[in-house]
């Protein structure tokens, strides 16, 4: 057990590429964490256009009618404040989280600030935490600064999280290969 969560805590973070089948892990591995009790679900995206105003529809189709959702793309921190006696949360995902505090701000130190506080408030909670990103480092480098910075940004924000983790797998076409604890 990582020192990083209470005693019956748990971070897991699910990284991989994109339709890498991250969220449909992450489900699973709530509904089998649950077993009956209550599980939360932090969602990031926003609908500012048609597709993804369909994925948002699409996601909350497929999750258990039974399960509270918190709708929430900015402050991942306050959200799990608001999580109660879950006994798992779904945050899904870091990558939006990341991409909605640059198109608003492209302020960096507001998304290490929330970062650190979702962390710190992590450890203290006794909740299985599933968290989903996109691993965005291994393509070409972006060809504009913003995207630059959005790698870069998304790169240390899954760099926090990995250090914080108890687990952390890496999805290849819905496959999970465990990258911690390491055998």
């Amino acid at each position: 057990m990582s020192q990083n969560l209470s005693e019956s805590g748990r971070l897991i973070l699910l990284l991989g590429g994109a339709r890498g089948g991250k969220s449909a892990y992450a489900m699973r591995l709530a509904q089998e964490g649950a077993a009956g009790d209550e599980v939360c679900f932090i969602a990031t995206a926003q609908g500012l256009d048609e597709d993804m105003t369909k994925r948002i529809a699409r996601h909350r189709a497929e999750r258990p009618t039974q399960w509270r959702t918190i709708e929430e793309p900015y402050h991942i921190d306050e959200a799990l404040k608001q999580t109660g006696q879950a006994a798992v949360v779904v945050v899904d995902c870091l990558t939006l989280f990341v991409s909605n505090w640059l198109m608003r701000h492209e302020d960096e130190q507001v998304v290490g600030r929330i970062t650190h506080n979702f962390l710190a408030l992590a450890r203290t909670r006794k909740q299985k935490i599933i968290c989903v990103s996109n691993e965005v480092g291994l393509g070409v480098v972006p060809d504009t600064s913003l995207g630059r910075v959005f790698r870069d940004l998304l790169g240390r924000v899954n760099q926090d999280f990995a250090a914080a983790a108890d687990e952390a797998y890496l999805l290849i076409a819905g496959v999970p290969l465990q990258l911690k604890p390491t055998a």
